[in-house]
């Protein structure tokens, strides 16, 4: 079984159809249960969910305090298990590992409530989850504010461990570390650290490491919406700054588990690369107090140690920071 995971947050306008999209799965066998975590939104978001109840349900609604769970039917008349959970504000991190807890799949899928999947999601992945593969990867579609659909390039590979995949995807994939790009063993999925921001990045890299098989199939299946907003860009310094103290949280984090990971030489420097690119990619969006923050912070870190000059670029990449004292 299949457990797709939705955390939302003031996703009144956007939930039902990402809700929608997973129901709607065509021509597959596996069998799939849909849980919604609101994690305390404060517009109409349990509303919403009522009103896709209310279309799909064939069965009666079981309510436990703010909880309820119900049985939907799709247009393949295959039955999904719905679950509705409703807790105070505790952030994605919390929300994330109560929807794992409360899960019953061997899989989890994770779909944030503004973005959607393909009706054909289930059917491109399921020799791999009836072969037992640990990971499986897939493209994204980028959907921008005005509905413009932009399809990434395909990356595949057949079966491989997860190191071997790591250590392919590393330097060409730049979405290695979103968790809407996956399908993962349940087993393999560590506890989020309790972040607001970044808190993938802090542990998709392992969940990669650690997997003893993955795969990475050329289809995009995932729709990821686009706002204007960057992640780091905007007028509000202090949520700016947050961003930046969790994003290094997640990049110690990982330093202190790799001696337990018993990686190999090259593995071990391609993480400590791609961990220092994931951190000084952020420096051009950055506001000039937050700029000197982080700086300082890369510098105490002295992440230019982490890069390694096995091509010209990356030399010159390695003086540059060198240069700035990071």
């Amino acid at each position: 079984m299949i457990s797709f995971i939705i955390p939302a947050y003031n996703a009144e306008k956007t939930i039902i159809r990402a809700i929608e999209s997973i129901i709607n799965q065509k021509n597959t066998s596996i069998e799939y249960e849909i849980i919604v975590i609101n994690d305390g939104s404060k517009d109409k978001t349990e509303e919403s969910v009522k009103e896709i109840i209310d279309n799909y349900a064939v069965d009666k609604i079981i309510y436990d305090k703010n909880n309820y769970s119900t049985k939907l039917k799709n247009k393949d008349n295959h039955d999904i298990n719905f679950f509705y959970y409703q807790q105070e504000n505790q952030g994605i991190s919390n929300t994330r590992n109560l929807g794992i807890k409360k899960s019953n799949g061997d899989y989890i899928i994770f779909v944030d409530s503004d973005d959607y999947v393909s009706d054909t999601l289930l059917n491109d992945i399921e020799k791999y989850i009836n072969d037992k593969i640990e990971l499986i990867k897939w493209n994204p579609i980028f959907v921008k504010d005005n509905g413009e659909i932009k399809k990434e390039d395909c990356f595949s590979f057949d079966k491989k461990t997860g190191v071997d995949g790591f250590n392919y995807l590393y330097g060409k994939d730049k979405l290695i570390s979103c968790l809407w790009n996956y399908a993962i063993k349940k087993e393999i999925i560590p506890e989020f650290p309790k972040v607001n921001y970044h808190e993938d990045f802090a542990v998709l890299p392992l969940i990669i490491l650690k997997a003893k098989s993955m795969v990475f199939i050329d289809k995009n299946e995932y729709y990821y919406v686009q706002t204007d907003n960057s992640v780091m860009r905007g007028n509000d310094e202090e949520k700016q700054k947050k961003r930046l103290e969790d994003i290094l949280f997640g990049y110690d984090y990982i330093l202190n588990q790799i001696p337990s990971l018993k990686l190999d030489k090259y593995t071990d420097e391609n993480l400590k690369i791609f961990l220092t690119n994931s951190l000084t990619v952020f420096l051009p969006e950055l506001s000039d107090n937050n700029k000197k923050f982080f700086l300082d912070e890369l510098s105490k870190r002295k992440v230019s140690r982490n890069l390694k000059a096995r091509n010209l670029k990356q030399l010159l990449k390695k003086c540059f920071y060198t240069m700035l004292g990071i």
